[in-house]
């Protein structure tokens, strides 16, 4: 029976494990071998094809939902990859071949299309989930460095007009719960259980099937600025310099006055540009993960919450007032962030535009050396964010002076609300 002429109404469930047929692609997750480890299928082509919990695309895929309900988007409509690989090769690297290395990405993503394009001419449905491109940036801030001369014009890496070449990656998330689990301390068991309570019961098959071993979340991802030779990043015998920089939509975009998230990424660009510019590479990590992970409305209610407390915005209470309306400091919780280095090959960062000691130790947990760390000029903190800075020094931050005393934190105060 059919609804539209391209599915049938029948709904067939995939909670548990003898409700259809047996998994035809089953995947290996670490074996350095492609065919060996096996394509990531996360939508339902043909019974027993689906090898994943969730669906590609992340948060988007309740948009395709809608457009297919509102009957824009054929439910079966499958992606013409023609001429969509990517426009620079990565890999393969030992890392991903290497036992727990990679645990929160495909490393085979953008290479499905050649990789896998017998099945894929055979009706199953694989997809990328990382795709590669070339783009040029245009950063009112670097041609402004141009200007004052911080920044030369190559003709290559920055073109006459100011424009920055770059490649761009985009990585959309794939989890292998077992190593998630391990990474973070805890059983396959558990973990599966409280991402099933904790999304209201969304995916079931987090509980009912353990023969599924990987999970496609429905968050945001990452996308890679490469600056340079991007066949460098992974050569030892070159520089590189990197900023890991957390989504901060208000200052990233806007140019909020109470954070130093814009002008450290402006910074961190400049600082890759250089090194590009100097025959090593330059790279930018941008990890989808607004207000520490913990969502915009989240960090809104804090804003307000620090500038209404009674003695106003401190950064001896900045902390605090984030566990008081969220229930925790942070959320964003590094201990995958390094997975997408190891993706690129990376075994050294020479310069690691940074301050943040939980990046820092999860990035060298992993085994990636590191060695300058760069602070964030002075000059380029707005006034605002003293009282951030100066409570992230103080927690823990990474410093060239001794972190401010207590009585620093209780004197470094931001306006109230009132007052913008």
């Amino acid at each position: 029976m059919s609804d539209s002429g391209n599915r049938t109404s029948h709904i067939r469930l995939t909670s548990h494990p003898g409700a259809g047929a047996p998994i035809r692609y089953p995947i290996k997750w670490g074996a350095a071998d492609p065919l060996e480890r096996g394509p990531v299928i996360g939508t339902v082509s043909r019974a027993g094809d689906r090898n994943t919990i969730g669906s590609h695309g992340g948060s988007y895929s309740l948009y395709r939902a809608l457009a297919v309900s509102s009957g824009a988007l054929n439910p079966i409509q499958r992606p013409d990859l023609t001429n969509t690989s990517p426009v620079v090769g990565v890999g393969p690297f030992p890392q991903w071949g290497t036992p727990g290395k990679i645990v929160s990405l495909d490393p085979f993503g953008h290479m499905v299309a050649s990789l896998y394009g017998d099945l894929i001419a055979e009706g199953v449905d694989i997809r990328p989930t990382i795709a590669i491109t070339k783009a040029r940036l245009t950063v009112m801030e670097l041609q402004q460095a141009i200007r004052d001369q911080r920044l030369k014009v190559d003709g290559d890496i920055v073109r006459e007009g100011g424009e920055i070449s770059v490649v761009k990656a985009a990585v959309d998330p794939v989890w292998y719960l077992p190593g998630i689990a391990e990474r973070f301390g805890v059983s396959d068991e558990k973990l599966r259980r409280t991402l099933f309570e904790q999304t209201a019961g969304m995916y079931p098959e987090l509980v009912t099937r353990p023969d599924l071993d990987v999970f496609l979340p429905p968050i945001g991802g990452i996308t890679l600025y490469i600056f340079g030779d991007p066949s460098a990043i992974a050569d030892p015998k070159r520089r590189l310099t990197c900023r890991v920089h957390d989504e901060c939509n208000g200052s990233d975009v806007f140019g909020s006055d109470i954070c130093t998230c814009r002008p450290y990424l402006i910074h961190g660009i400049e600082e890759c540009v250089k090194e590009a510019q100097a025959g090593g590479a330059g790279l930018v990590v941008y990890n989808r993960k607004e207000g520490r992970a913990l969502g915009e409305v989240t960090k809104f209610l804090v804003y307000n919450a620090r500038k209404r407390q009674e003695g106003g915005d401190t950064a001896a209470k900045y902390f605090e007032r984030t566990e008081c309306v969220a229930g925790v400091q942070d959320a964003r919780f590094q201990q995958l962030m390094p997975d997408v280095l190891h993706w690129l090959g990376i075994t050294r960062i020479d310069r690691f535009v940074s301050m943040s000691d939980m990046k820092y130790d999860a990035i060298t947990g992993s085994g990636i050396e590191i060695g300058e760390r760069v602070p964030i000029p002075a000059d380029l903190i707005p006034i605002d964010a003293m009282v951030e800075m100066e409570a992230k020094k103080a927690a823990g931050y990474f410093t060239p002076e001794a972190p401010p005393a207590v009585e620093d934190l209780l004197s470094t105060k931001g306006r109230p609300i009132e007052e913008y």
